[in-house]
């Protein structure tokens, strides 16, 4: 008898089930809490690491579970507006044909050479994570990537790895990332971006790694299409189907995609310059979204009916993004989240020299699970690191390495990520099958991020 084949769950239904598993632990375990407090200095909330203390359980009701999804798509709705904004303009740009042009022509001069793509988008997202704080960001070209691997011969997991490894990577090795090495080295006292040195082979033996990883995975599905683990899904994909065999690329394609490449300077140089973020991203998007409509022949309302057909292919993409924020919720008003910072630390005491800086990587990388957010973890986990790495003879320079490379490899594996999830969703993959893929990748890291640990203990990695 033939044993049925076990469907990985849907990316909300998988959120649900955490949801309520999370929801009767916090009729479980002992609430407890740090106290909080403004530092003038940094302007922000600030852990006392000294504070930890018992507090009454605030169990999650049936009622505040249902609440905690609404609550969650409303503390997420910056994310989800620009989410459909870029939807909406990829949905114009996709509509004008500009973008299966630019993808036909890229196929006939990568002709033999179509692994080319890999190293050049995963450096150039690597160095946006480091430098730029780059994340979300890169959910605005996943359906472009995803298209033009399908069309080289690759599968669409490559397509979203080469956007979702890259900017992992850039986190990982957060070379000048004020996110979150900016915010770990103002709390530990150290001079910001100090120690860039070693941050940066950490960051490029993290990118050759990947580069390798994509590289053969690609080459393998490449020779033999079956051994995708998408080759059925990617069969009746809606990039594929959106594939145009043979298109010429005129000129208001090239005007277009111009357009675009203008739009995407005027984003870099505002992030650099004035510090944009997702709502401002947003605005050049629909700014872009009108002139790429008209500029592309599609006048007023068929700019509009492209606009609202891209909104809704990011639809169940936005939904999952408010989904995990609600795992959040439930963590934060369960009380949950400082029980498990406090017992995690608490077993870094005592242990060996060597392994002290790697268990603090692994705990930072638990903790990433449950706080997603960098800029959010450093100023919960990082008052409370720099005092236990005084205390057990490592340096507070590697208490941040621990931090930046814990708070970025576990964002591609954890469903509490809201970037992996919609990510996963903008591309049609469940949750299972990229932990398929990216399952050794993610060991790979670990191993490295151990050693790199090891490393920085040996060397006294300071200055101190």
């Amino acid at each position: 008898m033939k044993l049925k084949k076990i469907k990985a769950p849907d990316a909300i239904v998988l959120i649900f089930i955490l949801l309520i598993i999370i929801s009767i632990l916090t009729y479980i375990i002992p609430a407890g809490q740090y106290d909080r407090y403004i530092d003038n200095a940094i302007g922000r909330e600030m852990v006392n690491p000294e504070s930890y203390h018992s507090v009454e359980n605030t169990p999650i009701s049936l009622w505040n579970l249902l609440m905690s999804v609404p609550k969650g798509l409303d503390q997420a709705a910056s994310i989800i507006n620009f989410l459909f904004i870029i939807g909406g303009a990829f949905g114009i740009l996709q509509s004008t044909g500009a973008l299966d042009a630019f993808i036909n022509k890229c196929v006939k001069k990568l002709q033999g050479r179509e692994r080319l793509v890999i190293p050049f988008f995963l450096i150039f997202w690597a160095l946006g994570g480091s430098i730029l704080g780059n994340f979300e960001e890169c959910l605005a070209f996943i359906p472009m990537q995803i298209m033009l691997c399908l069309a080289l011969g690759f599968d669409s997991i490559v397509g979203l790895a080469l956007g979702l490894c890259g900017v992992c990577v850039g986190y990982m090795g957060a070379i000048m990332n004020a996110f979150t090495i900016g915010i770990a080295q103002q709390i530990a006292g150290l001079p910001i971006y100090s120690g860039m040195g070693f941050r940066l082979i950490v960051w490029s033996v993290m990118l050759i790694a990947a580069i390798v990883y994509i590289w053969n995975y690609a080459g393998k599905i490449k020779k033999d299409p079956t051994k995708s683990l998408m080759y059925y899904e990617d069969l009746n994909s809606k990039f594929r189907e959106q594939q145009i065999e043979d298109i010429n690329f005129q000129r208001r394609h090239k005007l277009v995609l111009f357009i675009f490449l203008i739009g995407i300077i005027i984003i870099i140089f505002g992030v650099i310059k004035y510090g944009f973020y997702i709502t401002e991203m947003g605005a050049v998007f629909v700014g872009l979204s009108v002139i790429m409509g008209l500029v592309g022949g599609l006048k007023l309302n068929g700019t509009v009916e492209a606009f609202i057909k891209g909104c809704h292919n990011l639809l169940y993409a936005c939904m999952c993004v408010g989904f995990a924020r609600a795992l959040t919720i439930v963590m934060t008003d369960g009380k949950m989240l400082d029980v498990i910072v406090h017992s995690a630390t608490y077993l870094l005491n005592g242990l060996p020299n060597l392994i002290k800086a790697p268990s603090m990587f692994i705990v930072q990388s638990i903790i990433n699970i449950l706080i997603p957010s960098g800029s959010g973890q450093a100023v919960v986990t990082m008052p409370i690191m720099v005092p236990i790495a005084d205390v057990i003879g490592i340096t507070r320079q590697t208490a941040v390495l621990a931090f930046q490379m814990g708070d970025g490899i576990t964002n591609l594996f954890t469903p509490t990520s809201a970037s992996l999830m919609a990510g996963l969703a903008i591309a049609g993959i469940s949750w299972g099958k990229w932990m398929k893929w990216f399952g050794k990748l993610f060991l790979i890291w670990i191993i490295i991020g151990i050693i790199a640990c090891m490393i920085a203990t040996g060397i006294n990695y300071g200055p101190f």
